[in-house]
């Protein structure tokens, strides 16, 4: 397995159609909603393993049901896992410490925070964490389940492993997706980077948004369901309903429905990196 460099859209093929994954989508109840990373309620991954097991909370979704579910793991240094396969395609996004996954026979090979991987279904694989590591896992149909490699089976799929140094960052002359207020200050644009999905349809994609060190704006839905979770620095967040702003660290979620803005600042940091699953097109928007 080696790194690839990511282009503007990586698509991963999937046992289930888009369709069927936009069905199983978990409604967001209410309209708007905020778990901070304080705030989760951590059980174990694999509970087989019991205190062997990472960590894992879920954000949204339930990932012993049949739903797409999103979920950030947490592993201690040094954690290796048994070789093992899962019934179903994962995606994953670094966000502290270093990961590798890869076939057990492969040399290490470390993503960094804000690198991205793919794990196909049935293929069998090894897991290790270096330094205190945290990771957000996302699946488009549940259960999540953890086999043993004798019931290994092939779907076809590639699995992909993006370094974060080998991520391809657009700006706004190159997507349509960010929109500058001509009264903006000058503090670096917002950058994307298309991960998976087709961003041009009406189906499930995710996207890194990058937002540098003195930005204030929002990220705007465009009618239907958006999901994002803090990969690197903080944000300082208000919604459209609330008064109150709230920092959210790494690993803190926000989500919406219908054409909702979360209000975003990072002001005396450093860049802030969020992770963004959406069904078709959102904005960022500078003020």
């Amino acid at each position: 397995m080696r790194i690839l460099t990511l282009l503007l859209t990586i698509t991963i093929t999937l046992n289930t159609n888009l369709t069927d994954i936009v069905a199983q989508e978990p409604a967001t109840s209410p309209v708007s909603e905020v778990v901070l990373a304080t705030d989760v309620n951590w059980t174990p991954l694999n509970p087989a393993r019991g205190d062997a097991s990472p960590q894992a909370a879920t954000l949204w979704g339930d990932r012993a049901g049949q739903q797409a579910t999103g979920f950030v793991v947490k592993f201690v240094d040094g954690f290796s896992s048994p070789p093992h396969i899962h019934n179903i395609t994962y995606r994953g996004v670094v966000i502290r410490g270093g990961v590798h996954n890869d076939d057990p026979q492969a040399e290490p090979m470390w993503m960094p925070v804000g690198s991205f991987w793919t794990q196909p279904a049935g293929e069998p694989h090894i897991t290790t964490a270096r330094g205190s590591t945290m990771a957000y896992i996302e699946i488009d149909q549940g259960p999540y389940l953890v086999m043993p490699t004798d019931e290994a089976f092939d779907t076809g799929e590639s699995s992909v492993n993006v370094d974060a140094s080998n991520i391809v960052w657009l700006g706004a002359n190159s997507t349509t997706w960010i929109e500058a207020s001509p009264n903006s200050q000058p503090t670096g644009e917002p950058q994307l980077a298309f991960l998976w999905g087709d961003p041009q349809s009406n189906q499930p994609n995710g996207t890194l948004v990058k937002l540098p060190d003195g930005f204030k704006g929002s990220i705007r839905g465009n009618g239907s369901h958006l999901r994002a979770v803090v990969i690197q620095g903080q944000a300082e967040y208000l919604s459209d309903r609330d008064t109150d702003e709230v920092i959210l660290a790494p690993g803190s979620y926000f989500a919406s429905q219908d054409n909702f803005s979360h209000r975003i600042s990072t002001h005396g940091q450093t860049e802030c990196i969020i992770y963004v699953r959406s069904v078709g097109k959102f904005d960022v928007v500078t003020q």
